[in-house]
């Protein structure tokens, strides 16, 4: 089997490609910049530009399955070329956001949901893939946490079950390589649900350095946000810290049932990063 892994620069897609390697797979990773990726032995390298669908008939050519990343913008070109190609399974690296009230007027949850629809309609067997926040985004906090020993942040007391990437990958792995996971939607969640205040104390302890949180208003940090996201995105987490303020994320056992292992911690993400927050 030959499967086609999209956003190969991505910490998702870079921790799956050796593991399907491991399991004796055909790998191709594409990236609209395929000379730009380090791979593992053995991994064929493609051009997919998600925005490009002139890209799309090369890529998919001989192949299964597929990893894709949730890109709307040419989502029925990229599903009619794939079934055309002969793919049979389909993972979406989706979003939990999905499942938020607010999901009609968020702009995260309508950019993915408008995929997962897509596939619903494509007739390809799909898997969705629904994580909530990335441990990693706490590497946004970085450059504050080692300048000033301080992350500023709108709501200090927000929420969230956030997962390590390595579970999302040990997840896909799962859902392409099984039968028992294909065709269903997986809510994926870190083991507990943290306050950003409390990720903040976690980090301190394992870089070994004292950090505080400064809170900051939604419009300061709305406009320090400005150079590096959107600003339909940036609304939509600043709803969901405001909706989380003070509230418990949900938490699942879906890693540990996809994959046999409990999902990681944030612990363990922030003592395999530490040195991203020390000067």
């Amino acid at each position: 089997m030959t499967v086609l892994i999209t956003g190969s620069r991505g910490k998702v897609a870079t921790t799956l490609i050796p593991l399907l390697r491991e399991r004796g797979l055909g790998v191709r990773s594409a990236s609209a910049s395929p000379g730009k990726l380090s791979l593992p032995d053995g991994v064929a390298r493609v051009v997919c530009d998600l925005d490009d669908p002139a890209t799309f008939p090369a890529a998919l050519a001989g192949v299964e399955s597929v990893f894709l990343y949730a890109n709307p913008q040419h989502i029925d070109t990229f599903l009619a070329e794939a079934k055309a190609a002969g793919v049979q399974h389909i993972v979406l690296l989706s979003s939990s956001s999905v499942l938020e009230p607010d999901a009609d007027t968020n702009a995260i949850a309508a950019m993915h949901r408008a995929v997962e629809q897509a596939l619903e309609r494509s007739g390809i067997l799909s898997t969705f893939l629904r994580p909530g926040g990335f441990a990693g985004n706490a590497l946004g906090w970085s450059w504050g946490a080692k300048s000033t020993g301080t992350v500023d942040h709108p709501f200090p007391g927000a929420q969230a079950a956030t997962i390590h990437e390595a579970d999302i990958a040990d997840a896909a792995l799962a859902a392409l390589t099984r039968p028992e996971p294909r065709g269903r939607a997986h809510h994926l969640t870190g083991p507990v649900s943290l306050s950003i205040a409390e990720q903040v104390a976690i980090l301190a302890e394992a870089s070994g350095r004292p950090l505080t949180v400064n809170a900051v208003s939604a419009a300061a940090w709305k406009e320090s946000m400005a150079e590096f996201l959107p600003s339909e995105v940036a609304d939509a987490l600043l709803g969901y810290f405001a909706a989380h303020d003070g509230h418990p994320d949900t938490v699942t056992t879906v890693v540990e049932e996809l994959t046999g292992h409990p999902a990681r911690t944030f612990e363990s993400w922030a003592r395999e990063n530490a040195d991203a927050f020390r000067p």
